[in-house]
């Protein structure tokens, strides 16, 4: 079984020739597991999504490939942008936005430097897709990529070792928050939070464990 690596924070954005920088969607975190035609989608506490069936369905039907994916489960407004109320309250339809890969027909692609699986992702996803999207990314530019972020009221971005392999203990993946993000805004009246909680493993497991559970 696959474990979703764990995001760490960084305090303020930054930019470095060794690391990659991505878009931070807001949804829930989730791995795709693509096998003989069918697709499980798993949470990152182990779980199944049983409430994103459709989604589950299209990617088993159009990625044509074996293959372990990590991504995020989120649905967007006509703006492209993400609409986490319409993915929690199922008025829009579910995306699966995929930004790596962790194995590929048999083969481990774990201990593969990130910036391989990324070009290997891209290269095995559907080049038309209207449910399976590729998160892409700039090198070096974290700040410049930040600041775009913030000025299309977006959660943020994530920072990644570029070089670095898909294990718990090794490599590091940093979120850079925008603090601004208006979407977070009322969020706390529908989950419960401890005070000085991260937001991501309170609420966001409330939402998931919802989701997981529904039929």
């Amino acid at each position: 079984m696959f474990q979703a690596i764990t995001l760490g924070r960084a305090p303020e954005p930054f930019s470095h020739p060794d690391w990659l920088f991505e878009i931070k969607w807001d949804g829930f975190r989730c791995i795709a597991h693509v096998e003989h035609g069918r697709c499980r989608l798993v949470s990152r506490n182990g779980n199944e999504f049983k409430s994103f069936r459709s989604l589950g369905e299209s990617l088993g039907r159009e990625l044509k490939h074996e293959a372990v994916l990590d991504g995020e489960v989120l649905c967007l407004g006509d703006d492209g942008k993400p609409r986490f109320n319409d993915l929690l309250f199922r008025h829009g339809e579910p995306r699966f936005v995929a930004f790596d890969l962790l194995r590929c027909d048999g083969q481990a692609l774990k201990y593969s430097p990130l910036i391989e699986r990324k070009q290997k992702l891209r290269a095995v996803l559907p080049s038309e897709s209207h449910r399976i999207l590729f998160c892409d990314h700039v090198e070096h530019a974290g700040e410049e990529l930040f600041k775009l972020a913030c000025e299309n009221d977006l959660e943020g971005i994530v920072a990644k070792h570029k070089f670095g392999p898909y294990l718990q203990d090794h490599a590091q993946w940093l979120k850079i928050r925008n603090r601004g993000y208006s979407q977070w805004s009322g969020r706390e009246k529908f989950f419960e939070r401890e005070r000085g909680t991260d937001p991501d493993l309170a609420i966001w497991d409330g939402c998931v464990i919802a989701c997981e559970s529904a039929v």
